[in-house]
């Protein structure tokens, strides 16, 4: 069975991850695609929940038998990458899949599906902003949160290669509005080409 993919890209601080949960909580038929990745666990965050959170030695091998839909080196020995299993494991259920990834690996993951993705980059209101935000994590060193800064630049210049871009200025308008463009394309018909 295969279904439809949403997409959700954006640079560190832009609160991609507040919307994906939202959706999460507000589309019941959503079904978060868990990432395995190489970096520290946050105090916060729940291994097998968040991310898999697993070794480098552990993610090469993975890699090494295409268990990847995409995977990414998003900053030095830091990796990670969308596992093809979870992604049938979620359309057995009869599910949607979300993605929550870095933008790179959002824009393989839409090449990957076409018109069967919707791909949502989300933009914080300015660099300024960004890194306000990431301060407020209380978990950037100064060396970290440039190294985020420099990427977020880059990463930015990737926003037209999506299908969309929401604006994460207030987020209860930027829920709204992700709400609205996630549920359109659940309701379309996906035409086989």
């Amino acid at each position: 069975m295969q279904g439809k993919v949403i997409i959700v890209s954006a640079p560190s601080g832009t609160g991609k991850t507040s919307l994906v949960r939202y959706l999460l909580q507000e589309i019941p038929e959503l079904k978060f695609s868990i990432s395995a990745t190489t970096r520290p666990k946050r105090d916060y965050e729940v291994d097998g929940q968040d991310y898999y959170f697993i070794t480098e030695e552990e993610f090469h091998q993975h890699r090494d038998n295409d268990a990847f839909l995409e995977w990414q080196e998003v900053y030095a020995h830091q990796f990670y990458g969308s596992l093809k299993s979870e992604v049938e494991r979620i359309w057995q259920e009869g599910n949607t899949v979300i993605f929550d990834v870095d933008v790179l690996g959002g824009l393989n993951i839409k090449r990957f599906y076409g018109d069967k993705a919707l791909a949502i980059f989300i933009k914080a209101p300015s660099m300024e902003e960004l890194k306000r935000r990431l301060l407020n994590r209380g978990s950037e060193t100064e060396e970290t949160l440039n190294k985020r800064l420099a990427k977020a630049e880059y990463e930015i210049s990737f926003a037209p290669q999506f299908d969309v871009t929401v604006l994460n200025d207030d987020l209860s308008v930027a829920q709204q509005e992700i709400y609205q463009l996630v549920k359109e394309f659940l309701e379309e018909e996906i035409t086989e080409s």
